[in-house]
């Protein structure tokens, strides 16, 4: 009796360890199917805005809304010719829509009331360019018309890069060469090898002045510096061989 009992046990163990060889062959193969690599890349590229657009804003008050208008119109000339004496092309100024509100006079406790105290006016000037240096010294030259009498606001230059597209392009194609060094430097000391690409994500890109590390989940475009500096992330997978 006890000696069948001792067969039966050692089936049943052989059993087991018959399923566990078949599990583990199972799993290994898994695993084998699914040996691969993550790695981000990243390549940038320091480039030189091409474009640039800026905006001034001229303002006029007075008792009256046609003295404030008259006003408008006589100054506008002005800043024109500011611009161009500075070497702006008359064709890449533009003239916006006017603007007009009135200011209402205040009574002893500070309240508003219905009578107007002046009539304001306004207009932009746009101007758009293909020399970014020369918009971005005529915007530090503002304060001229200032002492002229002139009530200018002069917004900050955007500046652009026109073939940004292209260079996203070939940016993208380095930060993937870059994860693929990555990854052959990471496996190099275990005697395995880079194999082709599972999978690409490009990350978000980062276009940030020149000398700035900043970056954002959501990118960044900056449009405040003539030198920029644009970052593409390419997230790979490779197969190990």
């Amino acid at each position: 009796m006890i000696e069948k009992l001792a067969k039966i046990q050692v089936a049943m163990l052989g059993l087991i360890l018959g399923l566990c060889i078949v599990i583990s062959a199972g799993v290994l193969s898994d695993n084998f199917k699914k040996n691969e690599i993550t790695v981000t890349g990243s390549a940038y590229e320091i480039v030189k805005s091409d474009s640039a657009s800026w905006k001034i804003q001229v303002s006029t008050k007075a008792p009256t809304s046609v003295d404030a208008y008259n006003k408008l119109k006589a100054q506008v000339p002005t800043v024109k010719e500011f611009l161009v004496a500075a070497g702006i092309k008359q064709e890449d100024i533009e003239l916006l829509g006017i603007g007009n509100y009135p200011t209402y006079k205040r009574d002893a406790k500070g309240n508003f009331t219905q009578d107007v105290a002046y009539y304001n006016y306004d207009q932009v000037i746009k101007v758009t360019s293909d020399n970014p240096e020369l918009i971005n010294k005529t915007y530090l030259e503002v304060p001229s018309l200032i002492q002229k009498g002139i009530t200018v606001q002069a917004y900050p230059p955007e500046y652009y890069y026109t073939d940004l597209n292209k260079k996203k392009a070939e940016l993208l194609k380095a930060a993937t060469a870059d994860a693929k060094v990555r990854a052959q430097g990471m496996l190099s000391a275990t005697r395995n090898r880079v194999g082709k690409i599972s999978s690409l994500k490009m990350g978000v890109m980062q276009i940030t002045p020149a000398d700035s590390n900043e970056v954002s989940d959501w990118g960044i475009n900056d449009s405040s510096t003539i030198d920029k500096k644009i970052t593409a992330v390419a997230n790979v997978v490779f197969s190990v061989k």
